[in-house]
């Protein structure tokens, strides 16, 4: 073992020791102490200049009187200030011209893509494809609208909504329960369920559709028409082609004949402001290929 180091005795040490192994009790560099202080001294200075210390219902404002909330509503404040003129181009354009406007239409579709993202994106899905196929949500991608898909149309949807008690302008429709209600017996639920298959061209039971037709004929044709077009007045989707709002499989188109789905839609005419509900109509119209 080599021989301890003599002139090492004399300073002094924590009093720590292991195994023979004594811990020197130096002191800190002069560097790392000064930045150390510098450290406790720009926290208290921080402490006082700036927000820090948490309250009850806030925090200490402190005297600059900064605030990271007052900047992100200065810096949306200057982009609606820029964007005003836009905005009232959109009020003052009938919604059937702005696409004549190119500059126009293109603002539009932008401004109302940001306001699906923000407002619609949650029930028809950041693409506007529905959340699920059957979930009840449309997809807003194709050129089939239960309530009609010009920028009139769209725009009042936006509006007032569908089946809600807020607006009495709401779109308003409500389809029988014909199982529950017992409007109609299982046996005819079976006919006219595999009416509907045949005429959207699914697997079916061919007797079973044939006295399924008269049902149909009776019961349901006066909302979604002789041949199952549907009826956007009354918005009454149709029934012969292979876009379903709540499924068309045998047990789904079943379930819904049975016990009627009730979808509602909120209005955004106190959530959104006329140029905004125009612009997220343009976004939506230019989807689907709108009427």
């Amino acid at each position: 073992m080599a021989a301890p180091n003599k002139k090492n005795h004399d300073r002094p040490t924590t009093g720590h020791s292991w195994d023979g192994i004594e811990e020197f009790d130096n002191p800190m560099p002069r560097w790392w102490l000064w930045t150390f202080y510098a450290t406790i001294i720009w926290a208290v200075v921080y402490w006082i200049l700036f927000p820090a210390w948490p309250l009850v219902r806030g925090a200490t404002a402190g005297m600059l009187g900064y605030s990271s909330r007052a900047d992100v509503a200065a810096e949306i404040q200057a982009v609606d200030d820029a964007n005003a003129v836009w905005y009232q181009r959109l009020v003052d354009t009938d919604v059937n011209a702005i696409h004549e406007d190119a500059d126009l239409q293109r603002f539009a579709v932008n401004a109302g893509a940001a306001v699906f993202r923000a407002q619609c994106s949650q029930c028809h899905g950041a693409g506007a494809d529905g959340i699920r196929p059957g979930s009840g949500f449309p997809n807003l991608n194709d050129d089939e609208w239960m309530w009609g898909g010009t920028m009139d149309d769209i725009v009042q949807t936006v509006t007032y909504g569908i089946r809600n008690e807020d607006f009495p302008d709401a779109r308003y429709s409500e389809m029988p329960s014909f199982g529950r209600d017992e409007l109609l017996t299982s046996e005819e639920i079976d006919q006219v369920v595999n009416h509907v298959l045949n005429i959207s061209g699914q697997a079916h039971d061919a007797a079973l559709a044939e006295a399924g037709a008269e049902v149909f004929d009776l019961n349901c044709s006066s909302c979604h028409g002789v041949n199952g077009e549907g009826d956007q007045f009354q918005g009454a989707p149709a029934l012969n082609n292979a876009i379903w709002l709540y499924g068309g499989s045998e047990a789904e188109i079943r379930a819904s004949v049975t016990v009627a789905h009730f979808g509602v839609m909120p209005g955004f005419t106190e959530r959104l402001n006329e140029a905004q509900i125009r612009a997220v109509a343009s976004y939506v119209h230019q989807l689907g290929g709108g009427q």
